[in-house]
């Protein structure tokens, strides 16, 4: 069965709702098989709904379909090349933008790999394993470089590079956040008591001065370089997903499973911009090189870009199968890609300038949907 119009046998239904498009549900039948009642179509089926995409849409340059049943959380952009990494069925992979594999995947000792983070140099790659181990990989020979980085008591969920390359800080389940010397290996310092709860996204400053993270329990900590608790940032109403800062390091830009994107100053916490859109939780964030769009992926299976300058949506959303788990930016500006998770997993390449271009030519020459409307926050203390 694809679609009917008479309901299955009562099963239960199960409150996932977020995992999917709006007005459908998720149930379990007696036979223990999931179906879905979509009462936009009014019609029950065996797979997962997919979002009606208008007519007219703009399409992505590129869709990468490996053939495997799942792709992580994780990509990156090899700076101007044109490549992507991501992770595929538990390991590395090296892709171009018009979906052709490059070598083969990364030797990982046979221990899956779960996050990845690219250097600054774009030569190496640092990746959390499955068995809670930080390692280290060789882009170009995509072999492993030395032994594993001393240890992590629980899984490691997120990685960042300093923009000198020098040392990697990486957040946990166990709330913790370790930074490691590249060229040893060895932990930097204390470890870093960051939260009670899951830390989901960690990222230095481009002056490298500071670090923020955020994670399940809605707080933005800012960091010292040496791991100094600078400030806390309390506004989201759920988890911190994705952290990314302005170039000058001024701001911080944050999303947000509460389905927002907020613009705090670095320096005091205080709330500027509150960025509202999407309709399920903002899970990515990517900023241009130029520091004038932000791109945001969702469970709400789109890509938004806004302008920064009038905190607004450019252009239709950038729809795709499913929700959409990440968004990573070329060095260049160029163009960014997405991906989407399941038995369906796809990597979507995207020109940027495109997506601008398309806007403009729907008459969106202030880059903004009035429908959308970004409000600028009250100041919010500072805890």
């Amino acid at each position: 069965m694809t679609a009917t119009h008479r309901p299955l046998a009562p099963g239960v239904r199960l409150d996932d709702s977020w995992q999917l498009i709006p007005r459908c549900e998720w149930h379990i039948s007696p036979l223990g098989r999931s179906y879905f009642v979509n009462h936009n179509t009014r019609t029950t089926s065996w797979k997962k709904p997919r979002p009606e995409r208008p007519a007219g849409s703009l399409m992505p340059e590129c869709i990468i379909k490996r053939g495997s049943t799942w792709m992580n959380r994780n990509l990156a952009c090899l700076g101007t090349s044109g490549d992507i990494l991501s992770v595929s069925d538990d390991a590395i992979c090296q892709w171009t933008r018009v979906e052709k594999p490059v070598g083969k995947p990364f030797d990982s000792d046979d221990e899956s790999v779960d996050r990845i983070a690219v250097s600054p140099d774009g030569l190496m790659v640092v990746g959390a394993c499955g068995d809670g181990r930080v390692r280290l990989w060789n882009i170009k020979e995509g072999s492993l470089v030395g032994q594993p980085w001393e240890g992590n008591n629980d899984q490691v969920l997120c990685l960042d590079w300093s923009p000198n390359g020098a040392e990697v800080a990486g957040g946990s389940q166990d709330g913790t956040i370790r930074r490691w010397n590249t060229g040893t290996g060895r932990q930097i310092g204390p470890l870093i008591k960051g939260s009670d709860d899951w830390i989901w996204t960690i990222k230095y400053s481009p002056q490298g001065d500071k670090f923020a993270s955020g994670g399940d329990d809605s707080i933005i900590r800012v960091w010292s370089k040496g791991g100094k608790l600078l400030i806390e940032i309390k506004g989201h109403d759920s988890g911190v997903t994705s952290l990314c800062w302005s170039k000058d390091g001024k701001y911080i830009f944050s999303a947000s499973l509460d389905q927002t994107i907020r613009k705090w100053q670095s320096i005091d916490g205080k709330e500027l911009v509150v960025i509202r859109g999407h309709t399920n939780g903002v899970i990515s964030l990517c900023l241009s090189p130029d520091g004038s769009h932000l791109v945001s992926a969702s469970n709400d299976c789109s890509v938004r870009i806004w302008d920064l300058e009038t905190n607004q949506q450019v252009g239709d959303p950038l729809w795709h199968d499913d929700q959409v788990n990440v968004v990573a930016m070329s060095s260049d500006g160029q163009y960014f890609a997405s991906s989407i998770s399941g038995p369906d997993a796809k990597i979507y390449v995207w020109g940027l300038e495109a997506a601008l271009e398309r806007a403009r030519g729907l008459g969106d020459d202030i880059a903004c949907k009035p429908k959308l409307k970004a409000r600028a926050a009250p100041a919010r203390d500072v805890r």
